[in-house]
């Protein structure tokens, strides 16, 4: 009697976010096939209607925690999943709506909504790991599409995922760009960004503005002293800008974006106001 494969089974969820890093799954279209072929898409709301119930093999998980509800569903995740990755800058490190913890979210909502009575809000919103056990986290702004295919193919076969953990300037010196820090005095987080974008930016002349989050080992205070100016490069042969490429406000804002909450970038804003 021939034995009946059994799938593993996966389940992707949404919190607060912009549905990003969910799309990244759904663009890989030449592997999406093959993903289908060797698990059941269990959940996935962004993508079909049917679900079934949990337990669940792998659950991706998207968006921060803001609500009541998001705190109890994300428990609800958590008891039904044997892996859970968190998926992108909302996910890991608060994203762009942790940017209103500690300020006035009565002021924020009485300015966009209507009738912000009806909002159920928690004062914070909170990176994943910070509710629940996260097995690994994937890095992005969106996430990149290969990580996350590494990422699905190591746990199904189970093994750990090997995702890169150097920094932009590595793929900025793969892909031959020239230094946008050193050449034209761009404040380029690069150096503390962890590497999945490709460079995007320097590639075309533009500043690391580190949506991948920190790097493997980041060194975020050492950047700080070269952008304000207080360790300027010492080899005088070289022609490149010496005085401070930004101010400490505006260098604070550059650590505050989307990875907000990431430790290494909020340590390093808090040291500077």
């Amino acid at each position: 009697m021939r034995a009946t494969r059994t799938r593993p089974r996966l389940a992707v969820w949404k919190f607060a976010s912009c549905d990003g890093c969910q799309l990244s799954l759904l663009d890989c279209e030449d592997e999406l096939l093959a993903i289908t072929e060797q698990v059941e898409i269990a959940y996935f709301l962004e993508a079909s209607r049917n679900t079934s119930p949990g337990p669940y093999d792998v659950s991706l998980v998207e968006g921060s925690i803001t609500t009541h509800e998001d705190e109890r569903r994300i428990q609800h995740v958590r008891e039904q999943s044997k892996w859970v990755v968190t998926l992108g800058a909302c996910a890991t490190a608060g994203g762009i709506q942790a940017l209103r913890n500690g300020r006035d979210l009565q002021e924020f909502a009485s300015l966009v909504y209507a009738h912000p009575e009806y909002l159920d809000s928690l004062a914070t919103s909170t990176p994943i790991a910070e509710h629940i056990r996260v097995d690994f986290e994937l890095r992005g702004c969106p996430i990149d599409k290969q990580q996350l295919l590494e990422v699905l193919s190591a746990l199904l076969i189970g093994r750990k995922p090997n995702i890169a953990a150097h920094s932009v300037c590595v793929e900025c010196k793969l892909a031959g760009n020239v230094c946008v820090l050193v050449s034209s005095g761009e404040p380029c987080l690069g150096p503390i960004t962890h590497a999945g974008c490709g460079a995007l930016c320097p590639s075309y002349d533009r500043a690391c503005y580190g949506c991948f989050g920190p790097a493997e080992a980041a060194n975020p205070s050492a950047l700080s002293r070269r952008l304000l100016g207080e360790a300027p490069p010492t080899d005088q042969r070289v022609d490149v800008p010496r005085d401070a490429l930004v101010k400490t406000a505006r260098l604070r804002r550059l650590l505050q974006t989307f990875n907000t909450l990431a430790p290494e970038f909020r340590k390093e804003s808090l040291r500077h106001g």
